[in-house]
């Protein structure tokens, strides 16, 4: 634990691998006018921040300080916060892309960006949740409009955001399709997915049909194939938010919409996604926690691709 002015951050000087990652001692921020200092338990790690560790992404050259999920206790608050007070348990996502730096024993956090965080969930679970929960409620409620008796189609339903996109689904009534290699298919079965299919054996967009929506969580190729699989009308949302302009034009020709977006901080999803938490609705299927410390080994894990579920790093 760092003195009263300082703090321990991940921080990497140069892009590359899990081993650019240094913990490092640095002086501790203090919060502006509607700003809250939040003393973080647990920190969510995901494909963001390896691949911006290792490409630069929208933050460019290093150093920096990844992270954008985060759960833990109001540390301080800025002038004419009203919201919170210290001692006040949050959770929540700091702006994407730009706010950035929950891999750290602290960090600041516009106060729209939180909630605060059910008394029936801890903090690995808080923690894990808002990247990709609000990613998944942007993408299937303020994109998509999933109502009941919909077909909704969810690529890589057992990754980090496809696992609470189907829990998300099923809470709003839908029929759920997920895909993911066999041996993930028991599952999807456990977290509520009605038809499973197998992409290493099957080709989706020729066996599906008549979806309203479609969560592309993958892109490329994925993106345009999706079209095909849709009723008249319906919508393929994609969280990858560039590709072929070809995605637009096939969505015109065929009748339907295509849609990228990237994840916006925003404290009604927050809520939202902390009502489905509490009421035993959603959670986050945790693939292993890491100390602060260890947050290189977290990376190497996630450069695998193997993962069901997510990453969190423990800031105590």
């Amino acid at each position: 634990m760092s003195d009263v002015n300082t703090m321990r951050v991940i921080s990497q000087n140069v892009l590359g691998g899990p081993e650019v990652l240094r913990e490092v001692e640095v002086e501790r921020p203090r919060p502006r006018p509607n700003e809250v200092l939040v003393r973080v338990r647990a920190a969510g790690v995901n494909p963001t921040d390896w691949k911006h560790r290792a490409n630069g992404g929208f933050l460019g050259e290093p150093p920096f300080v990844l992270g954008w999920d985060v759960s833990g206790e109001v540390a301080e608050t800025g002038i004419g916060v009203a919201a919170f007070r210290p001692g006040d348990e949050v959770f929540g996502m700091l702006p994407y892309p730009f706010g950035h730096g929950s891999h750290a024993e602290y960090v600041i956090a516009p106060v729209r960006a939180l909630t605060h965080k059910p008394a029936s969930i801890d903090h690995i679970q808080a923690g894990a949740l808002p990247l990709v929960s609000l990613t998944a409620w942007q993408a299937l409620t303020e994109h998509a409009d999933v109502r009941p008796g919909q077909r909704v189609l969810i690529h890589a339903a057992a990754g980090g955001v496809g696992h609470v996109a189907v829990q998300i689904a099923k809470a709003r009534g839908a029929y759920v399709i997920g895909t993911a290699s066999a041996g993930k298919h028991g599952f999807l079965r456990e977290i509520g997915v009605d038809e499973a299919i197998d992409y290493h054996a099957t080709d989706v967009t020729e066996a599906v049909r008549d979806v309203d929506v479609v969560l592309d969580t993958l892109g490329g190729e994925t993106s345009v194939r999706s079209l095909r699989v849709l009723r008249p009308g319906g919508v393929v949302v994609s969280i990858l938010p560039v590709g072929s302009e070809e995605f637009h034009t096939e969505a015109e020709r065929l009748g339907v919409r295509a849609v990228r977006m990237l994840v916006d901080a925003d404290r009604a999803g927050m809520r939202a996604i902390a009502e489905l938490a509490e009421s035993g609705r959603l959670r986050a299927t945790i693939a292993g926690t890491f100390a602060l410390a260890d947050a290189a080994k977290a990376h190497e894990l996630g450069d695998t691709g193997r993962t069901t579920g997510k990453l969190v790093l423990l800031a105590d």
